[in-house]
Parts: C-alpha cells; structure tokens; sequence
C-alpha cells in the first residue's frame, strides 16, 4: 500500500503543475510557486472536510480527494484570471537551463568566485540535509510537547475537534499545517518524517520566492544583471543561520516564511505586470498564511507597506480604488477559505481570545509587561537585545576558536551597553530567559540568528539605503517593511533567545538587499576596481559559506557525525542513536525514564497520560507510532478520571500520587543544573 500512496502523491504533484501552467505566465519561478500555493491550498482545505467528517486518518479518502479539491480550486482560479495559453514545463526548464550556461559562463572571475563559493556550499547543504529528514528523527521541544503531539492525536481521533490536551499549544495554535503534515506522513506509508516535508519544501520555496522577488525588481536591468543580483540573494537566503536551521525541523516559522514568500512574489510581479491575477493569488496566499500561525498579525504592518509600493501608489485614485477593491476582496475570500477554520474562532469559544487562554497570553504576550509605559522601555530594550544577538558569528562560533573570536568582536558593544547604562542583561521582568552577551552554547546552536551575511553585508546595505546613498525606491519600502516587523517582535512578546527562529521572517525582506552587491551602480562588484569593497562582500561570502556548514555539521539537535561541543559535552551521530535518545536530547534528563518506558510498554498499548504541560509525550507513541495515549491532565482542567479503556498509565509525581506496585521510572536528578526545564519524576501503573 505504501508504494500506492507514493505514487499516489506524485501523481498529485504532476496534476498541480498542469493545473498551475493553466494558471500562471510562462514563467519557472512562478510555475513552481503556484503550484506550492495551490497545493497548500487544496491540501488544507481538504483536511478542514475529512475533518468534520471524521476521516482525517483515512489514507485512501485523503489520497482521493485532494485531486478533488485542487480541480475545484484551480477551475475557480483560472475563471478569475486571463485566457492562459498552456506552455510545456520541460521545454521551459530545459530553456531556463541554457540561460544559467550562458550567466554563468559570461560571469568575470570574481563573480564566478563568488557564485561556485555559494553553489558548491548548497549542493553539500542540499545533500546532507534531505538524508537528515529522511533518516533522522524530528525531537524539537515545541514539536515533542505540541506540534507532532496533537497530529498524532488528530490521527487516532479521525478528527482535528478540540480535545483538551496537556500542552496549551495543542488546542490553541491553528491546524491548518496539521493537515500538510498529515497529509504528508499518510502518503509515505505511515513514516513519522512525512511530517518534515512541508517544512522541508518551504525552504526551497522561500529561496525560489527570494529569486523572483528580485527578478521583479531588478526588472529594466540587463538580463546578466538580474540573474546575478536575485541568485546572490536567493542563495545568501538559502545560508542565513536561522532559516537554514529550520530546513530539517518541523518548526512552524519556515512555513509561514514560505507563506509569505510567495505573498510577495504575487505582489512585486503585480507591480510589474498589473495583472489582476497576482492579486487573487496574493489573496490566496494572505489567507493561507494568517491561517497558518497568529504571529502572522506581527508581519501585517509590514505586509501593508510592500502593498502601499506594489498596489496602492497609482498614476490616479481611480487606479488605486479599483486595485484596491480587488485586492481586498482576494483577501476576504482567503480569509474566509483559510483562516477562520483553522481554530482562531474556536479559541474564542473555549477560552474567549483567538490565541488562547489568558495563562498562556501573560507568559508570552504585552501582557507580561504590565503598563503601556513598561512595555515601551522594556520593548525598547528588546530592540537593542535583538541587534546585539544579530551582531554573533552564527554557526562560526560553534567551534572554540570562533567563539573566541565571537566574543572578542563583541566587546565594544559590550563596553557601549555599560557606558549607556542600557541594563539590559539586568532588567529581566520583559524576558523569558535573561539576556545575555554571551549566550549559552545551547540557545545559540540550536537558535542562531543571521550571522555574518546578515550584520556584515544586509544591514549595511540597509542602512546605505536609508541614509540615502544609495538610492532604490523598492528597497526603502522594504527596509521600513524590515524594521516594523523588528519592531514588531521586540514590543509584542518578552525577550527570548530562542527568538532567532522568529527572524527569519524580517530576513525575507533584509536578504533583498544583498542584490544591490549587483543592482546599483554604487555598490555593484561587476566595474573595475573597487579591490577594498570586492574583497569585503568575498570575504563575508566566505564566511557566510563556513558558517552555513559549520550549522549544519555541528547542529547538536541533528549531527551526521558524532561531536563533541566547546563545552565540553559529548553528542552522538543522528544518523546512529536510538529514537528516544535522539528525541530527548534537548532534555536528557529525562532518557533514562523514557527508554525504561519503551522497554516495559508494549507497541500497542492505550496508556493514560499524566503529565504536565511541558512534558514531552510525542516519544510516547513509540517507533512505529502505534501506542494511543489519552490525556487525563488537560491544561488548567485539573486531573480527569482514568479512562477504563486504558492499558497504563504514565504519570508525573506531581500530577498523581504514586501508590504501592507503581513502577518508578525517575529522572536524573544530576542534571538538573544542566537543563533550561527539569524532567518531572515519572512512574508507571499497569491497568490490566
């Protein structure tokens, strides 16, 4: 059966992209968007029906009915857009493929330098990458606690109701990427790294998407000119610390930066082309993506000034009010398609606010800040927090002699925090974790932000453009796009270094400025001369290419080969440790109660859980995923009777007090000091 869903999802892949040359112009880059965004689109919507009709775990109904669902999408959106010729997608890729020969072949030394630096260090990324999602298992704290959790529970309830469960998230966040993921692992025949591809292919996207973007700005430039400007930038994007880190991962963030990728492609090509037909698909795109994560609110003042340049400015206010209303309604429709049935009205209804309930607001909103004027001197201080965490040799500093390195080049801001008195490793009342200069080796290996491409050629550039020195009228609606959604995260929750992840959104719009390395005149390394500035953008490219590596090779939370961190602590190969030891490596205090679990608890037993909202329970379900855990501690409930259906129960001491005959499994209590959030001490009753 398995090899029946496999191709099963390709042949649904190969009917997108039919659908999608019916849709878009003849163009690679938006023949290969389209079909992501239609894709989504019908995958989700499909998943919103099987849903309510209790079939989210049926395989062959889901194998079925997407083609349904994308015909029925793809008709509707071919009857809001102009009469498409159909074009063939080889000959278009074969005819793309000659024009990157003759770029390529046509590039003076230097550029080329640049460009194979960049190419050979994405082909090894590219490689290592796809057999890490494929052959390694996920074990991200918020997927192990909330994410694949509540997915696995939306398969063994053959529904995406709310249920209640331990973990605020499950319930809270919104589940339209639940059904991607489902999606994904029904059609691999069961493998718990399906749930890696959608975030995997939102990578990609998103570097596709960085590629148009400046295809569309730099339009009007030669054709040489272009295509080195938006693959300069698509490939430093592909190398940003933070959004290369979440390739391999099922992090939420990638996805909605996909999202939005593509929500400005459609935009920046409206702007070129003034087709109505990217204002539908921006629409699309809009509703899909406030459907995917709230924290997409934080990106709507952004949002609202790329539409200012790309939309509203018109040569009469009759323009903008017809593009406007067009635009609008796109949005209204995606609203209405995408974002409202994805739990943000159910989240009113159980806990009366569309993100959750109000213990969870007050930890990680402006709640947390008490008074407005609080929350402005705390909020500025997150903003100075944030620049000093981006000015790091992420990834470089991996290793001893770069983090050596790293915090000699830090000093100076070091001694300016203290000559201003900025306190901001004092004030702690606005964090979740105390700043820090120096961040703990497991925050910034895990959480990088966007390393020397991002301090070190993307914010100078921004800041030449804001400045006025060079001058680029799309690239300054996208700096003021860049610093409100930096804005945005410092004043709308406490400072976390964990918030690297969240950045890789504001890099969508900053790594647009690395095409100014070839678009202006000021600051182009395609003239004569300039040895100084050539051999600065070289040598940030570099190190650029040295850390992206050194991300990938030295991620503790995915090694392919065993390796020991500058701290000292030793980490296995992912490629070669058991599935509990790999999972519990953001907490391995907790291994040894969780693998004595493993070995006393039958595959196919229904266990009671009695945990608490930061316990990992994903690891639970066990290798094949076929254990059913029933939650009997929902989040702020209180603790329910155990159900008579269950085999065992795996309980917290904190939860349920042990009596005779309950196995002890523990935790390591020598690790405590070690760990950001304990592991509870953890027994086990058999039922029957």
């Amino acid at each position: 059966m398995t090899i029946f869903y496999l191709l099963s999802l390709l042949l649904f892949v190969i009917y997108l992209g039919r659908l999608s040359a019916r849709i878009c112009r003849k163009s690679l880059v938006e023949w290969l968007l389209t079909t992501f965004l239609l894709g989504a689109g019908s995958v989700i919507l499909t998943g919103f029906i099987l849903s309510a009709l209790y079939q989210t775990a049926n395989a062959p109904v889901w194998a079925g009915s997407v083609f349904i669902t994308a015909t029925i999408l793809g008709q509707l959106i071919r009857r809001l857009v102009p009469e498409q010729q159909r074009f063939s997608v080889s000959l278009l890729i074969r005819q793309r493929r000659k024009t990157f020969g003759r770029w390529f072949r046509s590039l003076s030394p230097f550029p080329k330098f640049l460009f194979s630096s960049l190419f050979i260090t994405i082909a090894i990324i590219a490689i290592t990458n796809v057999l890490i999602v494929l052959f390694t298992v996920p074990n991200e704290w918020d997927s192990m606690t909330g994410h694949l959790n509540r997915v696995m529970q939306y398969i063994q309830r053959g529904s995406m109701r709310h249920f209640g469960g331990t973990n605020w998230n499950i319930d809270t966040y919104p589940k339209s990427v639940c059904t991607l993921q489902i999606y994904g692992f029904l059609m691999t025949g069961h493998i718990e790294n399906g749930f890696k591809f959608i975030h995997h292919l939102s990578y990609w996207v998103a570097i596709i998407a960085v590629f148009g973007i400046v295809q569309r700005i730099g339009s009007g430039r030669p054709e040489h000119t272009a295509l080195s400007a938006s693959f300069f930038a698509a490939l430093a994007y592909a190398l940003l610390p933070d959004f290369l880190m979440q390739a391999i991962t099922t992090e939420t963030d990638i996805v909605l930066t996909a999202y939005l990728s593509v929500l400005l492609y459609m935009l920046f090509t409206y702007h070129q082309t003034n087709d109505s037909r990217y204002l539908w698909l921006a629409g699309m795109a809009f509703g899909i993506a406030f459907g995917h994560k709230i924290t997409f609110a934080l990106l709507l003042p952004s949002v609202f000034v790329v539409m200012v340049y790309t939309v509203f400015l018109s040569p009469s206010l009759a323009i903008t009010f017809n593009r406007t209303w067009r635009l609008a309604l796109a949005i209204m429709v995606g609203v209405g398609l995408w974002t409202l049935p994805t739990g943000y009205l159910k989240n009113i209804e159980v806990f009366g606010h569309p993100i959750g309930p109000p213990t969870a607001l007050k930890h990680q909103s402006v709640e947390r800040a008490g008074s407005f004027s609080n929350l402005l001197e705390q909020g500025s201080r997150n903003v100075v927090r944030y620049g000093y965490d981006h000015i790091n040799l992420d990834g470089i500093r991996n290793v001893k002699v770069g983090a050596d390195i790293n915090h000699a080049m830090r000093q100076p801001l070091v001694v300016l925090e203290d000559k201003l008195h900025l306190r901001l490793d004092e004030e702690t009342d606005f964090s979740i974790q105390p700043f820090a200069f120096d961040r703990k080796f497991v925050f910034y290996n895990a959480n990088p932000y966007w390393g020397i491409l991002g301090f070190g050629l993307a914010l100078p550039l921004l800041l030449l453009v804001l400045v006025g020195y060079i001058r680029s009228t799309p690239h300054i609606f996208l700096g003021l796009a860049l610093l409100l959604h930096f804005a945005a995260l410092s004043y709308s929750a406490p400072y976390d270094p964990f918030k690297g992840r969240y950045f890789i959104e504001t890099g969508l719009f900053g790594i647009t400025f690395l095409a100014l390395v070839f678009l202006h005149p000021r600051t182009t390394v395609e003239v004569p001369g300039r040895s100084i500035w050539k051999s600065y953008v070289g040598v940030v490219t570099v190190l650029g290419c040295l850390s992206a590596l050194l991300c990938v090779f030295l991620n503790t939370r995915a090694l392919p080969f065993a390796w020991t961190a500058p701290d000292g602590k030793s980490f296995p190969s992912a490629f070669h440790s058991n599935r509990i030891q790999q999972m519990t490596l953001g907490r391995p205090d907790i291994y040894v109660p969780y693998k004595r679990f493993e070995e006393l608890v039958p595959e196919n037993a229904t266990v009671a859980l009695g945990t608490i909202n930061d316990d990992y329970e994903y690891p639970l379900y066990g290798p094949h995923l076929s254990r059913r855990l029933i939650t009997i501690n929902p989040f702020e409930q209180g603790v329910q009777p155990i159900p008579a259906n269950a085999d065992y129960l795996f309980f917290a001491k904190s939860v349920i007090k042990p009596q005779p005959g309950d196995i002890r499994l523990g935790t390591d209590t020598t690790m405590r000091n070690a760990v950001i959030v304990p592991g509870e001490d953890y027994y086990l009753r058999k039922l029957k």
